[in-house]
Order: C-alpha cells, then sequence, then structure tokens
C-alpha cells in the first residue's frame, strides 16, 4: 500500500504554502501520471504518423473499456471520452436543438434543469434549448436542506408546471453532485419520477461524481451521464467520460467538432476531432494504477474522504458557531461549512472578493457561497443570518493543517473586525 511519504512525493509539484482545500473545481493528477502523460506526448512527437494511425485508437479504446467497467455500462461502445462535462452537455443537447428546429419537438415544449446548475451547463441550455424555442424550467432546490425528501418535492412541483398548457417534458438536466452549493442529489430516485411522468430523456451532469461517489449507470437508468475524469479520478486535465444509453436517438448523437470520422458513431467522432493532444484520455489505465496503491480502491479512497471531510466541516462549524449546509449523508468529499455571519457575505461579488483575499493575503484556496436570504427571512437582522459558506474539499494529498489554517484565519478576520465591505 502507498505511503504517507509516498502520497507527498506523487504531489510534490503543488506549490508549497497553499493551503490547497479545492480539489473540487480542478482536480489533481499524482507525479507518476504526469510522467505516464509525458511518454504519451514524446510519442507522438517521436513519430506522429505510427502514433496516429498504429497506437491512438486502441489507447483510446483501452481507456473507454476502463471507464465502462468503472460505471457499469453495457457495452463500450456506449462510452464516448470527450474533454470535459461541457462538451458533453454540448453534445446533448446540440441534439435536443436539432430536434426543435426539425419539428420533432413543438415549440414551447419544456427542459428542467435545477436551479443550482453549473453556469456552464446554464449557458449552454441558453445558447441551444432557448433559441431553439423551448422553454426552460428551473427547479428552486432549497439550502441549507436537510433531506432528499425536499429535493423531490420540489422537482415534482417543477415537473407538474412543465407538464401544463399541453406541454411535453423532452429533457430533465439533473446534476448528481451540485457544484455551488454543492450537494449530492437523488438521481436515481428523480430519474425514477421522470419514467412515470413521462419525461423523454434524462441527462445527468455529474462532473464531480467519479472517484467521489458510487456511480452505476444501469442502476441510475438515465438517458445520458457524464463526470469528468481529472476532478475526482486523478487524471491529467482535462479528460470527461459521456455515457449515452443505447437507443434510436443515441445512434443519432454527433461531437459539435465535426472530423472525418463524422457518422461512425460518437464513440469514434470523439475520438478523432483532428491531431490535438489526446495524452489525458490515454492515461486512464495507468490511473487505474495508481489507485490500486491505496487500501480499498477507489471506494477506499471516497470512504475516507467524505469522512474526513465531514469531521473537518463540524470543526469548523463548531469554531465559528455556524453549520453544514446538508447532512453528511447528503455531502460527498465535498461539504458546505457556513462563515460567521460577521464577514457580511452579500453577494457573488462579496463571495469573490474574500475568496481573492484568502488566497492572496493567506495562501488558502477555497471557493465562497453566497447564499441571499429567503423571502420569509428577509425581516430577519442581515447580522444574524449565515449568508457565506465555504466548499471544502477533501483529497488524499490534504493534511489537518491545511484545515486548522483556514479555520484560524477566519477567525483572526472576525476578532479583527473585518467584513467583505472592506475590500475594494
Amino acid at each position: 500500500m502507498i505511503t504517507d511519504v509516498e502520497i507527498l512525493n506523487e504531489f510534490a509539484h503543488h506549490e508549497p504554502g497553499v493551503a490547497r482545500i479545492n480539489n473540487g473545481s480542478f482536480g489533481s493528477c499524482p507525479a507518476s501520471i504526469i510522467a505516464a502523460q509525458k511518454q504519451w506526448q514524446l510519442l507522438v512527437l517521436r513519430q506522429p504518423d505510427e502514433f496516429y494511425f498504429n497506437h491512438l485508437q486502441p489507447g483510446l479504446l483501452s481507456s473507454r473499456r476502463v471507464v465502462q467497467a468503472l460505471i457499469n455500462a453495457s457495452d463500450v461502445d456506449e462510452v464516448s471520452l470527450v474533454d470535459n462535462a461541457t462538451t458533453a452537455a454540448a453534445i446533448v443537447l446540440q441534439k435536443v436543438s436539432w430536434a426543435f428546429s426539425e419539428g420533432v419537438y413543438s415549440r414551447g415544449d419544456a427542459v428542467i434543469m435545477l436551479h443550482y446548475a453549473y453556469s456552464a451547463v446554464k449557458k449552454s441550455i441558453q445558447a441551444y434549448v432557448s433559441r431553439a424555442g423551448g422553454h426552460v424550467i428551473e427547479v428552486p432546490l432549497p439550502f441549507p436542506v436537510s433531506s432528499n425528501h425536499e429535493i423531490i418535492d420540489e422537482f415534482r412541483k417543477a415537473l407538474s408546471l412543465g407538464k401544463s398548457e399541453g406541454r411535453r417534458v423532452r429533457l430533465a438536466v439533473i446534476d448528481h453532485i451540485t457544484s455551488m452549493p454543492s450537494v449530492v442529489i437523488p438521481v436515481k430516485e428523480l430519474t425514477k419520477i421522470c419514467r412515470e411522468e413521462g419525461v423523454d430523456q434524462v441527462f445527468v451532469d455529474a462532473a464531480h461524481a467519479i472517484g467521489n461517489v458510487d456511480v452505476d449507470v444501469q442502476d441510475i437508468g438515465a438517458d445520458f451521464y457524464t463526470s469528468n475524469l481529472h476532478k475526482w479520478y486523478f487524471c491529467p486535465p482535462s479528460v470527461a467520460f459521456l455515457h449515452c444509453r443505447k437507443s434510436p436517438v443515441s445512434d443519432d448523437m454527433h461531437h459539435p467538432v465535426v472530423s472525418s470520422e463524422y457518422g461512425k458513431g460518437l464513440a469514434l467522432e470523439s475520438a478523432w476531432i483532428g491531431a490535438r493532444d489526446y495524452s489525458s484520455q490515454l492515461v486512464v489505465p495507468q490511473v487505474i494504477d495508481f489507485i490500486k496503491r491505496f487500501n480499498g480502491g477507489i471506494e477506499g479512497i471516497q470512504r475516507r474522504n467524505h469522512k474526513k471531510v465531514v469531521e473537518t466541516g463540524k470543526m469548523l462549524a463548531e469554531s465559528w458557531g455556524t453549520c453544514l449546509g446538508s447532512p453528511p449523508e447528503m455531502s460527498s468529499s465535498m461539504v458546505m461549512v457556513g462563515l460567521p455571519c460577521c464577514l457580511r457575505i452579500f453577494s457573488d461579488e462579496d463571495a469573490l472578493k474574500l475568496r481573492r483575499h484568502l488566497r492572496d493575503n493567506h495562501r488558502i484556496e477555497v471557493p465562497i457561497y453566497c447564499k441571499a436570504p429567503r423571502d420569509v427571512e428577509l425581516g430577519r437582522e442581515w447580522s444574524n443570518l449565515v449568508t457565506g459558506y465555504a466548499r471544502i474539499s477533501h483529497q488524499v494529498y490534504n493534511v489537518a493543517d491545511d484545515y486548522y489554517r483556514f479555520r484560524d484565519v477566519i477567525n483572526r478576520l472576525v476578532d479583527d473586525g473585518f467584513h467583505c465591505g472592506m475590500l475594494s
């Protein structure tokens, strides 16, 4: 099994002195995988023709087979490798856009997404669906949240709204783990509800999922499922997979970058979008070897990360007199921790300024989220409301001092009378 010293060596390229408690945004890649990636890159540079004709497609197929086993896909042809979950969303939404423009869907038919959907996915829905005539409905999710029932109830209300006035709900876009705020969503239950309510298709945006929570695409039952391998699965940036359950619709899915492979199926189209660096997609088998060095493999890593981040989140909340944004069972390797009210995090701009202040002045890297008060809270004093949350992550390279440092810096800022209004 890998030792603590070996883990330190694998991530020794991380900038020294930075409390890096934001694995969720960009992930982390160990030195041994960076070395494996470099070998693939050198293979291209030594003899490009031999690489592209003899090595690229077999290598990508090996990576796709690894992903197939990881997510329990029924067929390797259901798995395509793409740059990131944003690309996967474009592929799915492009198909929806075509259905509107070709008259398969009627103008005003609905697409449902969660209010906390990732901003790039929201923009993609605007670009592909709204412009094509689709009616977009956002599911207003509660936060802080205490149970899956709260999410399910709001989702059912949104479905009823989507089906009103004779509309059809053509697509539901559901996060597996929302980004900001970070909450594990009951995707299996919501997918089941979609089937019962006659929703045509379900797309699960699971950018944070693989390596963070268990993923079984057959058990979840969605039509499309995507996740980044560079966030929580130790791959170099950037690589993701898109799983398309076999159906007449999935047979006509296409990569938005059209190449000579157009019409040969999405997996092959995605495997050749012109001369580029495919190395991050080719090292997936080597990543499996890295993960096997840990007790319990990826399941063991997930369990330990979850346990540590929940313990740490509770420690921070106790120190600051706040609370977690969701119960442990609705958290992954990330958890939302309330920040002291006196920091006056009243807007997204305040959250961004505080994040920058922590990075530039205290070498702490952590995302900050602003939770505007609900209508029922507006009558209360702002000074008594938790309006800011930190999203902390835990990955194998993190140590306890990373979080103690964050705790102590926030406590010093509070003691000094600091608030976000003081930041330019």
